[in-house]
């Protein structure tokens, strides 16, 4: 390889290793309906990168590999023994047979196909053995240097771990050898594997092994026309008679020199070899390439979809945050348990008169009022986060029945509510528990400010008279009443005014205002944090592709930046093919 050409390999992996991460962080995780088809055809059009295309463009000078692959019982084993000239791999009656990949090469050649390199994900063995994640290295002299070959397991075997293996396996060739049999050459496993190496112009060759003198005739020439009429016309036909093995289990020499004479014309001739390498990988990129634009659609099909689920959750939330509000400052709370033991509370407006006149200096009068509203003011306290927590519960089963029902009149809402185990048309399990949490943390708040904010005044008559605990509460019932007065709601609206008069005979209007307004900020803020959690549940169910969708709508509406940049990636790739940029 030249500089030029060394320069154009690094360009060409850059942009096949930019290509493979653009392709990573396409994620689909959103089950739209067919959505499975493309998470697989992601899954393989990545594996073949990691495969094959990355590590064959770093080493295009390595050996040519060439992947024996086909049906059950086809023969597989015994032919790469006998193409070698030695038992390389075990063969057997019982099926399935091959378990774990043997890989002959030349001894010179061993360094190409270190941990590092081709296949990295199977352990390197020097022996036989079952374990799927190994792969056995043969090195031997009957291989000659420029070719590799790899006993893969069936094509359709029985163990769902062999099939896998064996379309890795197949993916990570330069050249496929594929062996069918006069019994199985028209079975429809091994033409799915057929179809896509057509598709991706990879290099095959197909051996047609196991067949009777009688039938060699007739079934080879069925065998090509099925080869001419699927794409795969220039493929060479090797035909290999039934013949009995020896003692080693191998074949006559001579019912394999052919393929072994065209193995070996293969590797002994560069330029030859150099034009499958070529063929099958430019087969490989190309195909990727295709597959990525039809990934990134589904991209952004999904951010649209996500999306639309997404502001209808948002939708939803919102507005029962905004009745959470309206519902925690109209005085809707203010009524029922609340309501009579405010006025218990209030004394049916002792506490105001107590207010407005003189209070003494008599010591134990000032305790005894203090004792007997503390009480008072507790069960307030107790009443208003029942109140709260009723209200909290409401507004989140109507939200969540409402998004679940809008979910569930889509497709893709439809699909997403079905990866959820459990129902989310209710508000969640532990509402009830985390609101309780919620209010008692508003309340000590709600304390806290009002300590503070009298700090200097707490032996004042008027405090020592309503008490810490009674400020507290006539806090909390003037922010639940804070927009009453004009509600024409009776008793409701006495309570709030109340609350604030208590509150006005020890803070001055400037300081009122401000605990009001902080008071109801901290509520809202509080209340409307369930609600997110709760909404929460839902958005889950989306994943990243609804931000991402929600992010880019007023930069390129319908188009996410994953999409974007896979759809880069592939044009780059391209580009560089189509200059002409070597592979």
């Amino acid at each position: 390889m030249n500089a030029a050409q060394g320069k154009d390999a690094v360009r060409m992996l850059t942009a096949m290793v930019h290509l493979r991460a653009s392709l990573a962080a396409a994620e689909l995780p959103f089950a739209v309906p067919d959505v499975a088809g493309l998470r697989q055809q992601r899954a393989e059009v990545i594996t073949q990168l990691e495969t094959y295309v990355i590590p064959r463009v770093m080493s295009l000078e390595s050996p040519m590999l060439a992947v024996v692959g086909g049906s059950t019982g086809a023969g597989k084993s015994t032919l790469v023994n006998s193409l070698v000239g030695h038992r390389v791999t075990t063969p057997g009656v019982l099926r399935p047979t091959t378990r774990s990949p043997v890989l002959v090469h030349h001894p010179d050649e061993a360094t190409w196909f270190g941990q590092d390199r081709l296949l990295p994900d199977l352990v390197r063995v020097d022996h036989s053995t079952d374990d799927p994640g190994c792969i056995q290295l043969v090195a031997t002299d009957a291989v000659p240097r420029g070719l590799a070959i790899l006993d893969a397991p069936d094509v359709d075997s029985v163990e769902q771990r062999n099939r896998e293996l064996a379309a890795h396996l197949l993916q990570a060739a330069d050249l496929w050898l594929f062996v069918t049999s006069a019994a199985r050459y028209a079975d429809q496993v091994p033409w799915v594997y057929l179809r896509q190496a057509a598709e991706r112009s990879t290099a095959v060759a197909v051996v047609l092994d196991r067949t009777p003198d009688e039938a060699v005739q007739t079934v080879a020439t069925h065998l090509a026309r099925m080869l001419a009429s699927r794409g795969l016309k220039d493929s060479p036909l090797f035909t290999v008679h039934e013949s009995a093995v020896d003692d080693e289990g191998l074949l006559p020499a001579s019912n394999v020199a052919e393929i072994r004479g065209w193995l070996e014309t293969l590797a002994a001739d560069v330029e030859a070899r150099e034009l499958v390498v070529r063929q099958t990988l430019d087969g490989a990129v190309r195909a990727i390439t295709r597959h990525a634009y039809p990934i990134a659609d589904a991209v952004d099909q999904q951010a649209r979809a996500a999306a639309a689920l997404r502001a209808e959750a948002d939708e939803q939330y919102a507005n029962a945050r905004d009745r959470l509000g309206r519902g925690a400052g109209d005085g809707s709370v203010l009524q029922g348990e609340v309501l009579a033991r405010w006025q218990e509370f209030a004394g049916g407006g002792e506490l105001l008169r107590s207010l407005d006149s003189r209070v003494g200096g008599l010591r134990d009068r000032v305790v005894n009022t203090i004792r007997g509203k503390a009480q008072q003011a507790e069960r307030v306290t107790v009443a208003v986060e029942s109140a709260l927590e009723a209200l909290v519960l409401g507004e989140a089963e109507d939200a969540a029945a409402a998004v679940y029902r809008a979910w569930n009149d889509t497709d893709e809402g439809r699909a997403a509510l079905s990866e959820e185990p459990r129902s989310l048309g209710r508000a969640s399990a532990d509402l009830r528990r985390r609101a309780e949490r919620t209010v008692r943390d508003w309340q000590l708040d709600v304390a806290e400010s009002v300590r503070g904010q009298a700090s200097d005044r707490r032996t004042s008559a008027r405090f020592l008279t309503i008490g810490l605990n009674g400020l507290a509460v006539s806090l909390m019932v003037a922010v639940l009443g804070r927009s009453t007065g004009t509600s024409g709601r009776g008793d409701r609206d006495d309570a709030a005014t109340a609350a604030r008069r208590v509150l006005s005979a020890v803070f001055s209007a400037e300081e009122l205002d401000d605990l009001l307004t902080s008071t109801a900020a901290s509520l809202e803020q509080r209340l409307g944090r369930l609600m997110g959690e709760e909404e929460g549940r839902f958005i889950a169910l989306l994943g990243p592709v609804a931000d991402d969708a929600t992010d880019r709508a007023t930069v390129t509406p319908g188009t996410t930046d994953v999409a974007e940049r896979l759809r880069e990636a592939a044009r780059r790739v391209d580009d560089l093919r189509y200059k002409g940029v070597s592979t």
